[in-house]
């Protein structure tokens, strides 16, 4: 018999109480997410479950807890307090540290062909690991806290900073309501967003290998800038229902050093700097009851490039990216449901890169679309399909023969999934993707006889939280 408490539950948590230390944060706190790593379970004395439904998807608690910059605490305290009683310091006296450990198997339906000489390369590839991370997540000062990722990739054989932000927040008290006023600087857009419909944190499938072809093409929001910037934004977030952020971004590639050996001023030889600054924005509203919560909202991002091999700014294609998004959560004692859907539309003028002699056309247009939904029983056993498609302007140079058919970017296909949770931060998942389209064909995309279909991928995960 499972014992759960209303706290780690419904949907409508954020609203109800659940002991002491709930009903402390929600007089204290609006709304907000969190990322599951168990660093921010030991800061506040609360199981995975409260913020989230299966790792990494959050709780109307995890939102609110996220956006509050992670401060909420139940460990004992290094203080330092003013004569006007205010906090000037204030720091857990267990740092809120935690690891992630991923190891997979993958193994598509045609191995590919050996990147060095006629044949195929080996197919059924063990990660060991995939990718491992140490998280610095939780509060750093009053009001002020941080989810800092720094992550091994196996691909890379290099450590890394992976996503991270640095978050402010302060309530304000208002005759109608509850306001969150708040600040966070991070390094990949959408990163902070607190629901699990945009691209940085989107479920079901927020996991994949990286020992498996895939589609080419995708928008700069789409992940295409992660990594590469630092940007700046400030949000507010009435009454648990409207939200409305804006901020700019500006390049911050890591690894890059000029010909002087500085990791700056950036020049022609690092490729693909923002020239300007990236304006962001993002509006969104979510309804709770009883035990069910939807949102919907759109975001966006108009980024100026300029191609590498040219001075900064001397010329730059520009991106201009509008998306729509939504989510259902149903959290019942049992039952866990959940749906996501996101449509990104980016109108490219690519003046730089048509001058160059690299694009067929002067402007071009990708469209990018996923949709799914996953069920769970008592947390523990559960599964998730979804349908994903990016359509584009043809262009025959842009989308060159041998990695590209047809001069196109179309891509679509189907992911399943079944995952078994023993314990709340262990998820082992079997997963299969399938595609009818790749790289702008069904069959002969390369021009060498592969097929969408040789792609196929069956996914094995091992993944732990600790």
């Amino acid at each position: 018999m499972k014992i759960r408490s209303k706290l780690q539950t419904p949907c409508r948590v954020a609203r109800t109480s659940a002991g002491a230390l709930g009903v402390l944060f929600i007089g204290l706190l609006a709304a907000g997410t969190a990322n599951a790593v168990p660093s921010f379970a030991r800061q506040t004395g609360l199981a995975c479950q409260a913020c989230h439904t299966i790792f990494p998807e959050l709780t109307p608690f995890g939102r609110t807890f996220k956006l509050n910059a992670y401060t909420l605490d139940n460990l004992p305290q290094v203080q330092g307090i003013t004569p006007t009683k205010d906090y000037e310091l204030l720091l857990n006296q267990v740092p809120p540290l935690s690891m992630m450990f991923q190891t997979s198997y993958t193994s598509t339906s045609q191995a590919l062909p050996d990147s060095a000489v006629p044949g195929k390369a080996q197919d059924g590839q063990v990660l060991f690991p995939q990718q491992a991370s140490l998280f610095y997540a939780g509060r750093i000062a009053p009001n002020l806290g941080a989810f800092v990722q720094i992550t091994y990739d196996s691909a890379g054989g290099t450590f890394a900073l992976d996503n991270t932000e640095f978050r402010y927040a302060k309530q304000i008290p208002l005759s109608s309501g509850r306001l969150t006023l708040g600040a966070t600087l991070n390094n990949n857009p959408t990163v902070q967003d607190p629901w699990n419909s945009t691209p940085a944190w989107q479920t079901p499938f927020d996991q994949k290998t990286n020992a498996a072809p895939a589609p080419a093409a995708a928008a700069q929001i789409d992940g295409a800038l992660a990594g590469g910037v630092a940007g700046l934004t400030g949000y507010l977030w009435w009454n648990n229902s409207v939200y409305a952020e804006v901020g700019v971004y500006r390049s911050s590639p890591q690894g890059f050093t000029n010909a002087n050996g500085n990791a700056g001023p950036l020049d022609s030889s690092t490729g693909g700097v923002l020239s300007s600054g990236a304006p962001y924005w993002r509006l969104a509203y979510e309804h709770q009851w009883d035990r069910h919560c939807l949102s919907v909202g759109a975001y966006g991002i108009v980024a100026r490039i300029t191609p590498g091999g040219l001075a900064v700014g001397s010329a730059s294609d520009k991106f201009s990216d509008v998306a729509l998004d939504s989510q259902y959560q149903y959290i019942g004692d049992d039952h866990l449901v959940s749906a996501q859907a996101t449509y990104i539309k980016e109108n490219q003028s690519l003046d730089a890169t048509f001058a160059g002699g690299g694009s067929s056309n002067s402007s071009n247009d990708l469209r990018t679309f996923r949709l799914g939904a996953s069920y769970y029983y008592q947390r523990t056993l559960g599964g998730a399909l979804g349908y994903f498609s990016t359509t584009g302007s043809t262009d025959a140079t842009l989308y060159a023969p041998g990695g590209f058919a047809n001069g196109s970017p179309d891509s679509n296909g189907w992911t399943a999934e079944f995952d078994y949770l023993p314990w709340q931060n262990v998820k082992l998942a079997l997963q299969y993707t399938r595609y009818q389209k790749f790289n702008g064909a069904s069959s002969n995309y390369d021009g060498s006889g592969r097929n969408a279909s040789d792609n196929n991928t069956l996914y094995v995960l091992g993944w732990l939280n600790f």
